[in-house]
């Protein structure tokens, strides 16, 4: 069923996964004791239902099937497997590192998503 899914609805389907879970950690500070898998698919159905283009492109039959449902977890596992493997730049180690030794702090990051919400935590402890 997923897919038979145009190519642009399955491209939106992976952003919203791969936006909502980012947003999702960035919420609980990237603190994996925090983590709820439940919370997190609670977040992301929120995220699809009020903001994603392609949730009105997929017909109700589908969206109401479980093996839809069970590829779409499938594709979640995925996207979240990518987006926490994905190293980050150098780029944002330098900046990173840069900014900690101004402000004496010692975050830790482990890929380019949470790097990337470091940085945003560092730049606004500068401002």
């Amino acid at each position: 069923m997923y897919k038979e899914l145009s190519s642009g609805v399955k491209i939106s389907i992976t952003r919203s996964i791969s936006t909502s879970f980012e947003s999702y950690l960035a919420s609980i500070g990237w603190d994996e004791e925090k983590f709820s898998m439940e919370d997190f698919v609670a977040s992301w159905q929120k995220y699809f239902t009020e903001n994603a283009a392609w949730f009105d492109k997929v017909p109700q039959e589908i969206l109401i099937d479980p093996q839809f449902h069970e590829e779409v977890a499938k594709k979640m596992d995925e996207v979240i497997e990518k987006v926490l493997n994905e190293k980050p730049t150098k780029k944002q180690i330098e900046s990173i590192e840069k900014m900690q030794q101004q402000l004496g702090t010692n975050y830790s990051f482990d890929c380019k998503a949470e790097a990337a919400y470091v940085e945003g935590l560092l730049k606004e402890k500068l401002k």
